[in-house]
């Protein structure tokens, strides 16, 4: 497993000073990318080859969230890897050793040329070592979306939602969608579904709907295609 501590910061927090849903996730980024660098598969070595990671779905728990100042360890390992694909699970552990959020997700390698998913060579995996996979549950498949949806006004991909491939951050997607959410919703848990990457100067234009206790977001092209579909309970 690949660790690194960390301190929760002030801009992390909400007005209860409370670690946000948007933090945790920026945090298990984070991670992943240390650990790539560190073993040398990070940014540059996938330039080089012409290759990207596009992370298809996250599945995140938030047990607790913890207090702005708390001490907080993060973690993260692959568990599994497929032709194109790789798996790869998280946690957050807070300043009692205990775990406060977990998550799993699914990335898959892109070829940056043809912009199509690519086999994943031995010299790529082999740089990691699996571990076992956390028990998330059981499968849920895909998100459902409620019969009725309500439209939101549409708005512009700016410079401040992209990442360093040039698309709209995983994590600002959730930040969209979360914004829509009625205030002081407590979000235990959260699934999204990446579909397509938006870019700088594509409309999205959201709908939102709930089932029960979940909440649901698409955030669509002009043409009702969604980029991100996320889940929020």
């Amino acid at each position: 497993m690949y660790e690194y501590d960390s301190r929760v910061r002030l801009s992390e927090v909400d007005q209860h000073q409370r670690m946000t849903l948007n933090a945790v996730l920026n945090y298990f980024q984070d991670c992943s990318s240390f650990h790539s660098e560190d073993l040398g598969v990070g940014i540059e070595y996938l330039n080089e080859h012409n290759r990207m990671w596009v992370l298809r779905s996250w599945k995140i728990v938030v047990d607790r969230y913890p207090y702005m100042g708390e001490q907080i360890k993060v973690g993260t390992w692959p568990y599994e890897f497929g032709r194109m694909t790789g798996r790869r699970n998280f946690r957050l552990l807070d300043n009692q050793g205990k775990m406060a959020a977990y998550a799993d997700s699914e990335w898959v390698l892109m070829d940056t040329e043809r912009m199509r998913p690519t086999k994943i060579e031995e010299s790529l995996s082999g740089a990691y070592t699996l571990e076992p996979g956390l028990n998330m549950g059981s499968e849920e498949g895909k998100i459902r979306l409620p019969e009725q949806m309500e439209s939101r006004d549409a708005f512009e991909v700016h410079e401040y939602h992209l990442d360093v491939n040039r698309h709209v951050n995983n994590g600002q997607y959730v930040q969209m969608a979360a914004d829509y959410l009625p205030e002081e919703t407590k979000i235990h848990e959260m699934r999204a579904e990446y579909k397509r990457s938006a870019v700088l100067g594509n409309q999205i234009c959201p709908l939102i709907g709930k089932r029960e206790n979940t909440w649901i977001v698409s955030l669509n092209d002009e043409n009702g295609m969604p980029y991100a579909v996320i889940e929020f309970k």
